[in-house]
C-alpha cells in the first residue's frame, strides 16, 4: 500500500501562511518604528529650536532680610529681547519675593547678578522661567 500524504511538501509550492504573516508583521513593525523615531526627532527639534531664551541660575545668596542676589546666565539670540522671572522662598516654602528682570543686550550669552527684594528673610531663590518679548 502506498502512503498518502495529507500536507504538501515543505517549501515546494511557495511560502506558507506563517511566513507571509511574519513578513507582514516585520513590515508593519518597521514602518511603526520609523514613524516613532521621526516623532521623537520632531519633538526634540521643536524643543531645542522653540526656546528663544534659556537661563540657568548659577548661584544665589541671601544678602539681608529684605534682599537676595542671584547670578543668572542667559543664552539667547542676539536680536531677541526678553525677561526672566525669579522668586524668593521662605523657610516654609512660601513666596516672599518675585521679580522679572529684562535682558535686552545684543549678545547671545549674558552673565548678570540681579537683586531681588523680599518681604521677609528668604532661604532660597528659584528661577521660574524666561520668555521672549514679542
Amino acid at each position: 500500500m502506498a502512503a498518502v500524504r495529507e500536507a504538501l511538501p515543505e517549501g515546494r509550492y511557495g511560502r506558507s501562511q506563517d511566513q507571509r504573516a511574519d513578513r507582514k508583521l516585520k513590515i508593519i513593525g518597521s514602518v511603526l518604528g520609523v514613524a516613532f523615531l521621526a516623532l521623537i526627532g520632531w519633538f526634540g527639534y521643536d524643543y531645542l529650536a522653540g526656546n528663544d531664551i534659556s537661563a540657568e541660575l548659577i548661584k544665589s545668596k541671601i544678602v539681608s532680610d529684605t534682599r537676595a542676589e542671584a547670578h543668572l546666565e542667559v543664552r539667547k539670540d542676539r536680536d531677541t529681547d526678553g525677561h526672566c522671572t525669579l522668586r524668593a522662598l521662605s523657610t516654609d516654602g512660601g513666596e516672599v519675593g518675585r521679580a522679572a528682570f529684562p535682558f535686552d543686550e545684543h549678545s547671545d550669552r549674558i552673565d548678570k547678578i540681579v537683586t531681588l527684594r523680599t518681604t521677609s528673610r528668604a532661604t532660597a531663590v528659584q528661577l521660574q522661567g524666561c520668555t521672549a518679548d514679542s
